[in-house]
């Protein structure tokens, strides 16, 4: 699994990326990172550099991720998930969770909204969905249909020009099979929940949601962003990423 690392500091942060993301996500956090830091951040198996999983499904996913980890002597890090990275981390906490210290969660679903489970309507939704995203007339119009979600200097389809839109669809598949997302109560490390204030009402709602899972659970919303906090409210998250660990909740 292909690893890219930031800086050589003690405190190890473990960055999972997005749906048609890839390593390069956390990227704007770089030049906000401490020199006591370091960024560990992953192709998600199937994408960028990393080869396709063993099995199609998060449990497994989670489990390259944990043995990439330990080839890395990682045993001691903070967690940070992006959008539907932060459901992969979900699972990968359940495998790990003496070894996550804390989790930042930054805007996550915790259900795959309508817009999202039309394109998993069999042959229809597979042509919705290559329309949508892997083509530059799709991804432009939906780029602007989804302004109000975002930024005016930032593009939502930006990562779906160069990916494997087979795998993109694959981690579709399976974020829809997740389920009922009362069975990650059990991780009792300290959770951030950040989402953008512009963001998509699903993850609105999905705090919430999470918070009857995890009342322990802090939510942080950033101001301005829409659904692309690590781009679009750089600095803020990076106070959150970063915070001292006398400091962490």
């Amino acid at each position: 699994m292909y690893v890219k690392k930031y800086g050589t500091g003690n405190d190890v942060i473990v960055a999972l990326h997005g749906w048609g993301g890839d390593h390069r996500t956390v990227v704007p956090l770089e030049k906000f990172r401490p020199a006591s830091y370091r960024i560990v951040s992953i192709d998600l198996p199937g994408y960028g550099s990393s080869p396709a999983p063993s099995s199609w499904t998060m449990e497994s996913v989670a489990e390259e991720i944990a043995e990439t980890l330990a080839a890395e002597n990682i045993s001691r890090c903070t967690l940070l998930g992006n959008c539907s990275g932060a459901v992969t981390g979900m699972y990968l906490a359940q495998l790990l969770p003496s070894s996550i210290e804390r989790c930042i969660f930054v805007d996550m679903f915790a259900y795959v909204p309508w817009y999202f489970k039309i394109f998993l309507l069999g042959a229809f939704g597979r042509r919705a969905y290559r329309i949508t995203f892997a083509t530059s007339a799709g991804r432009s119009m939906t780029n602007g249909a989804l302004r109000t979600k975002r930024t005016a200097h930032t593009d939502l389809t930006a990562s779906f020009k160069e990916i494997d839109h087979d795998v993109v669809y694959r981690y579709l598949q399976m974020m829809d099979r997740v389920g009922n997302i009362g069975r990650f109560n059990e991780l009792r490390m300290p959770i951030t929940l950040v989402y953008g204030e512009k963001t998509f009402g699903a993850v609105k709602d999905s705090v919430a949601l999470w918070k009857a899972v995890w009342p322990h659970a802090e939510s942080v919303q950033l101001a301005g962003a829409g659904h692309l906090p690590i781009e679009e409210a750089t600095e803020q998250l990076a106070r959150i990423v970063f915070l001292r660990k006398e400091d962490r909740p």
